[in-house]
């Protein structure tokens, strides 16, 4: 951890951070360390099958408000680092992957990280495995803005719903009980995206996750992430 000095998330939609490395998040912003979050798509208009159609003007009504809930739940995390582009939700495979990751580039070129969070490939959402493409474009090797560190995180309600190739870790972050419950605060601003017990997204099988990923390797409290290139100097 004291290898991280300037972290950024890259996430599909405004709560994917959170539920991805939200406990990590409040870890490193405990110890100082600067964090920025790049929101690609918004996360609302996926559920109007022909948003064109609607009021436009309660659509964005709706996308400012997910928003707002983004910036208090990196509030409730320790940040205040971010960006939302809105890109429209659930149609990044409509959109060119170069584009996408040219706003990754010029994400990195300015603010320099070491460290980059973003989705697994394995994700049934299609928004998240095209964030995913587009980051390891941004972050390919050779590149005059390649970062040493490259990891993915599993989203409830997306990894684990890849039956035949499961989200696999191979990198654990010890988390206290203090950031589970920091995680817990900043997913409960996400109102409009968590439900009760089964849905995945909700308070208990935050918890459980933390819990279950932790005594994966001998501890309380993990997330759980999949180091795709990692650079020791």
């Amino acid at each position: 951890m004291k290898n991280f000095k300037k972290v950024m998330v890259i996430a599909a939609h405004p709560d994917d951070d959170v539920l991805g490395c939200g406990g990590t998040i409040s870890k490193l912003a405990r110890q100082g360390v600067d964090i920025r979050v790049v929101f690609i798509a918004e996360g609302t208009t996926c559920r109007y099958l022909h948003p064109e159609n609607f009021d436009q003007r309660v659509i964005k009504e709706k996308i400012d408000y997910r928003n707002k809930c983004g910036t208090k739940a990196l509030q409730a995390l320790g940040v205040d680092n971010y960006v939302f582009y809105n890109l429209p939700c659930g149609k990044l495979d409509q959109e060119p992957v170069i584009s996408i990751g040219k706003i990754i580039e010029q994400e990195i070129k300015k603010y320099e990280p070491d460290t980059i969070f973003t989705h697994s490939k394995k994700d049934v959402n299609v928004d998240h495995q095209i964030v995913y493409q587009a980051t390891l474009q941004a972050t390919r090797p050779g590149a005059k803005n390649a970062v040493d560190v490259v990891f993915s995180y599993e989203v409830l309600s997306s990894s684990e719903w890849n039956f035949s190739e499961p989200f696999a870790p191979n990198f654990f972050i010890e988390i206290s009980k203090k950031d589970v419950d920091n995680k817990v605060k900043a997913m409960s601003y996400y109102d409009t995206e968590v439900k009760p017990l089964p849905f995945p997204r909700c308070e208990d099988m935050i918890r459980m996750t933390c819990s279950t990923r932790g005594s994966q390797i001998g501890v309380k409290n993990a997330e759980a992430f999949s180091l795709i290139r990692g650079l020791v100097r």
